[in-house]
């Protein structure tokens, strides 16, 4: 009898199993007789179809190529089955963007067949460069089988982004840089002259389907076996940044660590905490000419501080930093800027030298180098670090360029600029970090800051 049940029990289990597979709302990514639902970003590579499997063959000469979906991706669960040549490096892009000259940056899931074998980590391309490897996961490193098709599971709801190869966690992220965009089938760019064989090896994919809706009652539910790796979060320190020195000027909720230049408190209008982004609104256009700038109520000598910026159509604002006060000047506070411009409809982007009033700019003194920018409405992340006299500009995770200040260089440039009647400009020991008002609405958030030791 006992033999019996537990038959029936299996039964009944194994019957469950096939109705909820039945049942889930699957969707085919893609036709099946065409490409149509794709365009091609990036390189040359070649894209086919047959008979359902994606091919991907690489080119000479040619950089990474993306076959991107045309339609956006919020919260979703990917499934797709992968098979690639072992001179190959190759990747899913997910959630990902493309805002310059066809560059595709966001998150990549990972497809290595190397000895490395870090297929399934999370990659941020043509930006922050890896964000969860598989380096401390040995099972994820042994899942993935060469020369053999291997299903990869992508999870990527909220904040969360996991990954499963044949059953087995590799990745378990959680990061808040992006949470929509397009799904892209990377062929990764080859050196033709150090290896010949690389030239038209292959990666394949196939039965490629998604899932947009009913997201909770399909994700993966068990314990994961891989801790969650937090990069970055919403207005609050991750555990690694809290054990690495980070301090936050902004938690969402208050201003408490901030006060409106040349006064004691903080701005009566204009600066507002709006759904955890510190706001500004002003209309005027000009400079501090409504509700006026605001600095923070410490000053930092050497220092990292990272925070992300969203404009409007045409705005103008700035972050600033060795801010003194020192200075008798009408309008903004002096300081070194890191211009924050809407280049496509703002005129100050043609004015200066070389470019040096657009956006990740030291205004009016460095331009930025190359740059990929979100437009107006997206967030844009800012990274400046000073160390010992020497300061870099990072724009979306990419290096702008770095100077000296005090330098022959810096004050060549400086004796050439608006900033040149101010003596010893930009070469304070310390001063406040300022974000200024410039007429125009502007929003930031996550704004943190970690000193850096002499």
């Amino acid at each position: 009898m006992k033999k019996t049940l537990k038959i029936l029990n299996g039964m009944l289990i194994m019957a469950l199993f096939i109705a909820s597979c039945v049942t889930e709302p699957w969707t085919p990514l893609f036709n099946p007789n065409n490409l149509d639902d794709f365009t091609q970003l990036g390189g040359e590579a070649i894209y086919e179809l047959e008979d359902g499997v994606i091919i991907g063959t690489t080119v000479a000469s040619t950089p990474n190529s993306f076959l991107s979906t045309k339609e956006m991706y919020g919260d979703f669960i990917l499934e797709f089955k992968v098979m690639v040549d072992t001179l190959l490096n190759s990747g899913v892009q997910i959630r990902s963007n493309s805002y310059l000259n066809g560059r595709v940056h966001g998150y990549q899931v990972e497809i290595d067949p190397s000895p490395r074998a870090y297929s399934a980590g999370i990659y941020d391309e043509a930006r922050r460069a890896w964000l969860h490897d598989l380096s401390e996961n040995e099972a994820g490193r042994k899942a993935f089988k060469n020369g053999k098709w291997n299903l990869y599971r992508v999870e990527a709801i909220g904040n969360t982004i996991k990954t499963w190869i044949n059953g087995v966690m590799c990745a378990n992220l959680v990061d808040e840089a992006d949470d929509s965009g397009f799904i892209a089938f990377q062929v990764h760019s080859v050196n033709a002259e150090e290896n010949p064989a690389t030239v038209g090896v292959q990666v394949k994919w196939k039965n490629v389907r998604i899932m947009t809706e009913d997201l909770e009652n399909y994700r993966f539910r068990g314990e994961d076996p891989i801790p969650a790796k937090e990069v970055l979060l919403t207005n609050q320190l991750t555990k690694a940044e809290k054990a690495d020195g980070w301090e936050m000027l902004f938690d969402g909720k208050s201003t408490e660590k901030w006060r409106a230049a040349h006064k004691e408190t903080f701005p009566e209008k204009g600066w507002t905490v709006e759904n955890g982004l510190l706001a500004l609104h002003a209309e005027s256009g000009g400079e501090s000419t409504e509700a006026g700038d605001i600095v923070t109520l410490e000053q930092f000598s050497d220092f990292e501080l990272n925070l992300e910026f969203n404009i409007t159509p045409g705005a103008n604002s700035g972050i600033k930093y060795f801010v003194t006060e020192g200075e008798k000047t009408e309008g903004s506070a002096i300081g070194l800027e890191y211009q924050i411009l809407d280049d496509e409809k703002n005129e100050d982007a043609s004015n200066g030298i070389d470019g040096n009033h657009t956006v990740a700019s030291l205004y009016d003194l460095i331009p930025a180098g190359e740059k990929y920018v979100r437009e107006p409405g997206q967030w844009n992340m800012v990274r400046i670090v000073s160390k010992d006299r020497k300061v870099e500009h990072w724009l979306n995770g990419r290096k702008q360029f770095e100077y000296e200040r005090g330098s022959k260089a810096f004050r060549d440039l400086v004796a050439i600029s608006k900033y040149k009647v101010w003596e010893n400009f930009g070469e304070a020991d310390a001063g406040y970090i300022l974000l200024q008002e410039h007429g125009h609405d502007v929003f930031f958030r996550n704004i943190k800051i970690k000193r850096l030791k002499p």
